[in-house]
């Protein structure tokens, strides 16, 4: 790692002591209070946060001062995790280190999905250019999918970090969740029409790529555990979905398998099908990879209330389920009240971004309708998908205010 001026090692050791700080303070230990409440299946106040991952360049960004670049990526790092407290108030956990993991990736095929984008605007949105055009006589193409892991790398930069601010923040090395995506990689490589058409045209060779793809993470896996690269998914640990792995069921110090540990699936690509489609093309290798974890989250934007009876309530290490407004939210209520699945809301992302003054009446309706919903489940709001603030962190604070008072107001345990 290069060696950063003297002025970017004091920006961010002070930006760790601020961490630090805030992760010993009264604040913090109400937010873990929550967070451990759910923990132990305890309908308390559930936890709101505002996530940002989608508009970095309006709340981190602008507040980087480093000047080298090394500095800056890790000064962005540390900022990201003081977001939530510093600029929006809302509950995201604070651990008095400094977490990082090891530098691992699974492919699950061969080829490189292309997309591209109109030239010259600023969007998040893109096109799929299909690699794969027609999947029965392309379909080998496909293999290929390989794993790894750069131990090198990881130690190097975090003996760097440690340098630099490791008396203020120690590294801790934590784990993600367990990934096990098949339909989004699968859909970036030949495009949602060719991937929908091919359940008709050849559901014997989708199978086939299916359970390709489940074999290479069946394999990553493997590897994890006879690499001993396996570590605890507890606490403060990142999970999909931007959450955390808050739980007292599994190992909180080593693990040698990964039924120890989270994992994480979805197939929001298959949203538009039947339940018997999606049972007949994905279930049964979601399945295979479910029995490898621990425990589970489950889903993105896609619904799952159709899904439920037939198929995710069979899976009984379930502990986090997306639900996002695609879906019915009271019959997911429904499902989920008084069970150990947390009712995960994914809340409607329009109502913050629609340009102009937040609508509070709007807001207020809005919840009132979710927090009823999601009574008598363990609950977790984390607002996702919103693409800006129109550079207003208050007008994100006032969002994590509403949602608040709506929780405490129509939110019965």
């Amino acid at each position: 790692m290069e060696q950063i001026p003297s002025k970017d090692r004091d920006i961010l050791r002070g930006i760790a002591a601020r961490h630090r700080d805030y992760a010993h303070d009264e604040k913090n230990n109400a937010i873990l209070k929550k967070w451990h409440a759910q923990e132990m299946g305890i309908r308390e106040t559930p936890t709101v946060r505002l996530l940002f991952s989608n508009f970095r360049h309006e709340v981190i960004t602008p507040r980087l001062r480093c000047t080298s670049e090394a500095a800056r990526g890790l000064e962005a790092t540390l900022l990201s995790a003081l977001v939530g407290r510093e600029l929006f108030d809302d509950d995201t956990p604070l651990s008095p280190t400094f977490d990082m993991g090891w530098h691992t990736w699974v492919t699950p095929f061969g080829l490189a999905a292309k997309t591209s984008r109109i030239p010259g605007q600023k969007t998040s949105g893109y096109h799929i250019d299909p690699v794969i055009a027609d999947l029965e006589s392309e379909w080998e193409q496909l293999q290929g999918g390989h794993f790894g892991v750069n131990r090198e790398s990881t130690e190097v930069y975090r003996a760097w970090v440690e340098d630099l601010i490791g008396d203020i923040l120690p590294t801790r090395m934590v784990m993600h969740s367990l990934p096990g995506g098949i339909t989004n990689p699968l859909v970036h490589l030949m495009g949602m029409e060719n991937y929908y058409l091919s359940m008709y045209d050849c559901p014997d060779i989708l199978h086939r790529v299916m359970d390709m793809a489940t074999r290479v993470y069946e394999q990553y896996y493997d590897f994890l555990e006879r690499e001993n690269l396996l570590l605890p998914t507890c606490g403060t640990s990142p999970i999909a979905q931007e959450s955390y792995a808050f739980n007292h069921e599994l190992p909180a110090d080593a693990v040698c398998r990964t039924t120890d540990c989270w994992g994480f699936l979805e197939s929001q690509e298959t949203t538009a099908v039947s339940p018997e489609v999606y049972g007949e093309f994905v279930y049964p290798y979601q399945d295979r990879l479910v029995r490898r974890f621990g425990l589970l989250s489950y889903g993105c934007c896609e619904r799952v209330d159709a899904l439920w009876e037939d198929y995710l309530s069979k899976w009984t290490n379930l502990r986090k389920l997306s639900v996002s407004p695609f879906n019915c939210e009271e019959q997911i209520g429904e499902y989920l009240r008084g069970t150990n699945v947390v009712y995960y809301s994914k809340p409607r992302a329009e109502l913050v971004t629609h340009p102009g003054p937040l609508d509070e009446d709007a807001l207020r309706r809005y919840f009132r309708g979710v927090c009823e919903a999601a009574s008598g489940c363990l609950f977790e709001i984390a607002q996702r998908e919103v693409l800006t603030l129109f550079g207003d962190a208050e007008r994100g604070r006032r969002y994590v205010e509403i949602a608040r008072e709506c929780v405490e107001q129509y939110w019965k345990p």
